[in-house]
């Protein structure tokens, strides 16, 4: 309360930086009563005046909607629209910084700021050729556009998207990096807002910011084009052919020759991006196949550790197979399901993790026609995953003699009589489907306990001997004359037989 500005102004200094460290000083600042002084000195101070004030108002709406929402009801707001007319950029400059960190914190307090009518002047800020005040209002209407459509809505009624898509030609990294997010935050919300985001014409430029040196950008290029494919086929089918798919992979392909940057990882997006697309139709799915997009997601499966990661790349190979026996065996073939499982039976996933796997191995394997890929599935999935699998066998075995040859002799048909199904289950009806394409005693054969039951057979069995030597009371004397007499009838017959064949000989010859 000097008289001195510049008493006013280093006090102002002094208590915004006490403010912007540290949120219990921010409280014990508002059940002072300080803040009315400030948002007089703001009305009545010159510029660097005006500039410490509103220091201190976004330094104490920073922390959290309670202290927010102080200021607001204390008429913060209205001192805060009242700079942003300001002649000062750095004047106009603060109040939007102040007007973001209200409006960041919920709807209810971005629609204060709305219906305060902050829109029109952050859109004449945007026009403005200060690169730092461009860089706060495209941040303040972000803040404002990523809460709900409505106030999405009210974005683009300003007429704000235009001048967005202007600042992102702008060479400067952090205006491109804020221009995306902010664009991003409109079209996430419906198609019909996504449209008007691509009628800005921002394509093909967004799919070059994939390839930007700067990390930030690419991360905020990627989100964009995901929050613009998921809306609809049409704006998916728009994406592709302005290149984006291209774009995504390039972004893929970088990795792990360069190393992730943990906060601005672009691969999540990129990845989510892709499924987005692949999963709007079969034709857009293949097409994701044919640039040797399975193989990266395989890899990222099988060699990252992060769990995010991990949960988009699982979800993305859902989208990706669920189409067709083609889609699905393209899956299969880069080995992809056995990790699925691992990941799913790990009791150190997450839930969602766990479920976006399911999820891949449930659309996946439903149209999953390939028994070599079905086969490794028997000993590895557990009862939810297995269902799935059998599902495709009841399917595959009725029509395809080698299929059914190779079930059995590959062990497929032992390990389904081992399974312990109840009764009345979809598990127990599948079971029942491929005993029925076997015969009877085949499947008894690989019933557990049979090969016990045939050794208690062999014990139970009581052999029925047919009598090969005749039973005699004969002495050995008497059988030893027999067969004398026997002997000797022998050679007396055959004498007689010569005897007779000489005579019809001599006959013969006269």
């Amino acid at each position: 309360m000097d008289v001195c500005p510049q008493i006013k102004q280093c006090a102002s200094i002094a208590l915004g930086r006490l403010v912007h460290n540290d949120p219990a000083i921010a409280e014990e600042l508002l059940d002072v009563g300080i803040l009315s002084i400030l948002l007089h000195n703001a009305g009545t101070g010159n510029k660097y005046q005006k500039t410490a004030v509103l220091f201190v108002l976004r330094s104490i709406c920073k922390h959290n909607e309670k202290t927010a929402q102080s200021v607001v009801k204390n008429g913060g707001l209205q001192t805060l629209v009242y700079c942003l007319e300001d002649f000062e950029p750095a004047v106009k400059e603060s109040a939007a910084w102040g007007i973001g960190y209200i409006a960041r914190h919920s709807q209810k307090l971005a629609q204060e700021c709305v219906n305060a009518g902050v829109l029109p002047l952050l859109m004449l800020t945007l026009q403005e050729p200060e690169l730092s005040l461009k860089q706060i209002a495209t941040s303040a209407v972000t803040d404002i556009a990523k809460h709900c459509e409505d106030l999405a809505v009210c974005v683009v009624d300003a007429g704000i998207v235009p001048y967005l898509a202007k600042n992102l030609q702008n060479s400067d990294e952090k205006l491109k990096r804020q221009c995306l997010a902010a664009l991003s935050a409109i079209a996430k919300h419906s198609p019909e807002l996504a449209e008007v985001v691509v009628e800005a014409e921002i394509f093909p430029s967004v799919s070059q910011h994939l390839s930007h040196a700067c990390p930030a950008i690419r991360r905020n290029a990627a989100c964009l084009i995901r929050d613009i494919a998921k809306q609809s086929l049409e704006l998916t089918q728009f994406v592709a052919n302005t290149g984006g798919i291209g774009s995504l992979l390039e972004v893929l392909f970088q990795y792990p020759v360069k190393q992730p940057d943990p906060v601005n990882d672009a691969r999540i997006p990129c990845v989510s991006a892709l499924g987005f697309i692949a999963g709007q139709s079969a034709q857009l799915a293949m097409t994701v196949l044919g640039c040797r997009t399975i193989q990266v997601l395989a890899v990222m499966l099988n060699d990252s550790t992060d769990e995010n990661l991990l949960t988009v790349t699982a979800w993305t190979i859902g989208q990706i197979g669920r189409h067709s026996p083609e889609h699905s065996a393209a899956v299969a073939s880069a080995n992809i399901f056995p990790r699925l499982v691992q990941i799913f039976q790990n009791p150190e996933s997450s839930l969602d993790l766990k479920t976006k796997c399911h999820g891949a191995l449930k659309l996946c394997l439903q149209n999953c026609l390939l028994v070599s890929a079905l086969e490794p599935l028997l000993s590895l999935a557990p009862p939810d995953i297995l269902k799935y699998v059998l599902g495709q066998y009841s399917k595959v075995l009725p029509n395809d003699p080698k299929a059914r040859r190779l079930f059995v002799t590959s062990g497929g048909l032992k390990k389904v009589q081992m399974l312990n199904a109840k009764p009345g289950t979809t598990l127990m009806e599948y079971i029942t489907v491929i005993n029925s394409c076997f015969p009877e005693e085949i499947v008894r054969f690989y019933s557990p306990g049979y090969p016990d039951s045939l050794l208690d057979k062999v014990e139970q069995y009581a052999p029925q001997l047919m009598t090969v030597l005749r039973e005699t009371e004969q002495t050995n004397e008497e059988i030893q004359t027999e067969i004398v007499n026997a002997v000797a009838k022998d050679e007396l017959s055959s004498d007689s037989d010569s005897a007779h064949a000489v005579a019809g000989a001599d006959r013969s010859s006269h």
